[in-house]
């Protein structure tokens, strides 16, 4: 009776922990499909959430936001070579910016994941040898 009780708690971890594995996974690889996704167009996957950011769309969006957001003095010193750098250098750091992030949680995920599949093997390994032993 107490090693039938005992092996029923065995089991419920061992079935919990796969469990738990198999719904960290599908959550990882989702996240590691956007990463993916975002490395392969980083200046469309660039967010601001700020009404004063400039747009990175084009030099175009980006010397418009520019122009409305100085005064008529301060927008009449901009010359266009003066504007393209700084757009050149705002797309620049944004890419870096999404790259880095997706890199980071393209390895983090991997990880999870690896993580995650090591620990549902060797729980289900486990539990169908209890399984046997049970019956």
């Amino acid at each position: 009776m107490e090693k039938e009780k005992s092996t029923r708690i065995q089991m419920i971890y061992g079935y919990a922990v796969c469990l738990v594995a198999v719904i960290t996974f599908l959550i990882s690889i989702t996240s590691m499909v956007y990463s993916l996704m975002d490395l392969t167009d980083p200046i469309n996957a660039y967010r601001t959430y700020g009404k004063d950011a400039p747009s990175l769309a084009s030099y175009e969006n980006y010397k418009m936001d520019i122009i409305k957001s100085l005064d008529k003095e301060q927008s009449a010193e901009l010359n266009d070579v003066t504007l393209q750098s700084m757009y050149d250098a705002a797309k620049q750091d944004a890419i870096s910016k999404v790259k880095h992030d997706a890199y980071r949680s393209v390895i983090v995920n991997g990880l999870i994941i690896f993580v995650c599949i090591v620990l549902f093997m060797t729980h289900w390994i486990w539990m169908r040898k209890l399984s046997k032993r049970s019956t």
